[in-house]
């Protein structure tokens, strides 16, 4: 248990192992009240284990998706409102927000998702979802003999030059497939998340949006599609923890 999620835990292992297989086996996943209640730990603890678990589901260091011939969708969504006090009344250039009440992107909080098609995604929060950050996300995660797909927003027409091929969808045309050109696949995968942000967790604070990303980006990577089952996902999370540990301690004060 040492360097592992599990270290110096007093929860006992066979109940980390039961909430292990929930997160994995839930594809928009589970509460933690809900977890509470099955196994019977306190709604604190179970909280707590649940984010280890989900540190413990964060990949790094990973090869540029894709590659020659393939094909990479990007795309950015926004969920939750940030902090009031880092919320603008003005857009980029300067104007004011139009009060409409439509739902959009203002003052919410950036993802950028990238899918490889037929393979694994990777998912970043960003402070902003602006041109330079974009293309450095896209740069440095995507091999640039890929094909790289997206709709028509003005973040990738930049970037789109290092690849292979830049193709677009007009979302405001009403196209959404033109051939094999589409942006449905990571556009899938935001769906699925904000639902189960929605209809499972409710509530996730900005600075924890990175774990709930890794969750899943994780049960995404590890689908039934790949043919990974309930058991062998629960088995790859469990086999990977190693050196994982997240600790959420309060540094000392005198």
């Amino acid at each position: 248990m040492v360097a592992t999620v599990f270290e110096r835990s007093k929860i006992p292992l066979t109940k980390w192992l039961a909430a292990l297989f929930l997160m994995t086996a839930s594809k928009k996943g589970v509460s933690a009240h809900q977890v509470h209640r099955m196994l019977g730990i306190s709604y604190k603890s179970t909280w707590f284990m649940m984010h280890r678990l989900r540190g413990a589901m964060r990949s790094g260091g990973l090869e540029p998706l894709a590659g020659v011939g393939k094909v990479v969708e990007a795309d950015e969504t926004y969920y939750g409102q940030i902090e009031a006090s880092q919320r603008r009344t003005t857009i980029t250039q300067g104007k004011p927000f139009k009060s409409s009440g439509k739902s959009g992107p203002s003052n919410k909080r950036p993802i950028v998702a990238l899918v490889e098609r037929g393979g694994s995604v990777r998912s970043f929060h960003v402070p902003v979802a602006d041109a330079a950050s974009v293309a450095k996300i896209v740069n440095e995660n995507i091999h640039h003999e890929s094909r790289l797909h997206t709709d028509e927003s003005r973040l990738y027409s930049r970037v789109g030059e290092n690849f292979t091929a830049h193709e677009t969808v007009l979302h405001s045309a009403d196209e959404y497939v033109r051939g094999d050109v589409t942006t449905n696949t990571v556009e899938n995968y935001s769906s699925v998340f904000k639902r189960g942000m929605r209809g499972t967790y409710q509530h996730c604070s900005e600075k924890h949006l990175h774990l709930y990303l890794a969750e899943f980006d994780f049960r995404y990577n590890n689908r039934a599609k790949l043919g990974t089952n309930d058991l062998m996902r629960a088995e790859i999370l469990a086999t990977g923890i190693k050196g994982k540990r997240l600790a959420y301690r309060r540094p000392y004060q005198a």
